[in-house]
């Protein structure tokens, strides 16, 4: 965080109240007209807070959760209002105009789904996250509404009107957010059942993930047992609100943040680019930067098929012995042995990326391609692609490789859509 803003907001004689909800205050930073500050309170609500319980420590529990949260996000890639914590219970974000809109997306049917869809069972699991949106107002309940009602309302913030891109836009970062937090929370044996956000308008017309995700915006189930819930919905379902119930509410909510902490972790899969000489070396150095930027770990040798073929297959069980995730990506022009013999000796995947060039490009090709029987390797042409590819047979095996791959697809989705609404304004004008 810049250290003026850091400075701005430390100081409370700098902060000027101008929003509360039930459970954060927004305040305004002197001379940081870009930036707000979000302060998690100890309430807790429910039921449109006619429940409501102040619990010492929630605040600083919540902000811990939704600053690992953002975090995690922001490190794959999915942009946010986000800027950063500065204690417990504060953290800075980007000012935006709120879309007063709730995107609700859903693995398992159970809660209020099941009430405004009679017979269908819980339990019952969306192949895709079902997306649902709500208007928010408290004084209906905050009634569900459909796409044609948000573009018909003609909401409009920071120059940026809602209509049909804005809001395929948003449920497709709502179903790509879920998919992210459902595999980190996968890792931690937990199943994702269903989770809420929203989205802001920032002053330079972007639409972006804003507000708080913390334990009140999602049901979580250990194990997939709801017995072991671990999210609000354990507040809801209590028949009378005890110290008892509230001390183990706490407890839930603290080991929530602790499990949302280890969310971003360092990289636990590893792509070995091999070159068949030193002169691949600017190829193999873009293969590298495209497979560090997905989460991988690059490491790059040298050896030729042809001329040192004792050292190739010396190379390939240094990477097979440790167990650890592992793709090679062979670099070979001319004649393409290098591919097939890593690919005959190992267990492992690997992919042929020739660094072809105009010379006899069409004709190398085909040693990359025509492959013996019982090789089974590919190939990939361009070294973004290669980097890309390697990281795809490695996602499983990490969910922040999968996390950014899955940003990066949604990144290219959204950045289309600007060109598409560029173009049209363009051509109307």
């Amino acid at each position: 965080m810049d250290q003026a803003i850091l400075s701005a907001v430390s100081n409370e004689k700098n902060l000027k109240q101008i929003a509360e909800g039930k459970t954060k205050l927004i305040f305004a930073v002197e001379g940081q007209s870009d930036v707000v500050l979000v302060r998690s309170k100890n309430r807790l609500t429910a039921f449109n807070a006619v429940r409501s319980n102040e619990i010492e420590g929630k605040g600083a529990i919540a902000n811990a959760t939704t600053c690992n949260i953002f975090n995690y996000l922001q490190t794959l890639g999915i942009k946010s209002h986000f800027v950063g914590a500065v204690n417990e219970c504060d953290f800075v974000a980007a000012k935006c105009e709120m879309v007063p809109i709730e995107w609700v997306a859903r693995r398992v049917a159970t809660g209020s789904f099941l009430k405004r869809n009679p017979g269908v069972k819980e339990g019952y699991t969306f192949s895709s996250p079902k997306i649902e949106t709500f208007f928010k107002d408290d004084a209906n309940d905050d009634p569900q509404w459909s796409d044609e009602q948000i573009i018909s309302a003609k909401f409009s913030y920071n120059g940026c009107t809602i209509g049909v891109r804005e809001v395929q836009m948003m449920k497709k970062q709502t179903d790509v957010i879920f998919r992210l937090l459902e595999k980190a929370w996968h890792e931690q044996d937990c199943a994702l059942i269903d989770m809420k956000i929203e989205f802001g308008v920032t002053p330079s017309g972007d639409i972006v993930l804003a507000d708080v995700i913390d334990n009140d915006s999602w049901r979580v189930w250990p194990r997939g047992d709801k017995r072991l819930q671990l999210d609000k919905q354990f507040y809801r379902d209590l028949d009378k609100v005890t110290d008892e119930a509230l001390t183990q509410l706490k407890g839930n909510y603290q080991k929530v943040a602790d499990i949302t902490k280890k969310f971003t972790t360092d990289p636990k899969t590893r792509v070995v680019i091999i070159m068949g000489s030193a002169s691949d070396m600017s190829f193999a150095d873009k293969i590298a930067a495209q497979a560090k930027k997905l989460g991988l770990i690059a490491v790059k040798r040298v050896c030729s098929a042809h001329k040192t073929t004792d050292d190739a297959l010396r190379i390939v069980p240094e990477y097979e012995s440790d167990y650890f995730p592992t793709v090679f990506v062979a670099i070979a022009g001319r004649s393409n042995g290098l591919g097939p013999v890593v690919a005959s000796n190992t267990t492992l995947p690997v992919i042929n990326a020739p660094p072809a060039g105009a010379d006899w490009a069409a004709q190398d090709l085909w040693s990359s391609l025509r492959m013996p029987s019982g090789v089974g390797c590919s190939t990939v042409m361009g070294a973004d692609e290669a980097g890309l590819a390697a990281a795809k047979l490695l996602s499983q095996h990490d969910h922040m490789v999968f996390g950014r791959i899955l940003a990066q697809q949604l990144n290219n989705r959204i950045g289309i859509l600007k060109a598409d609404s560029v173009a049209e304004k363009e051509s109307l004008q």
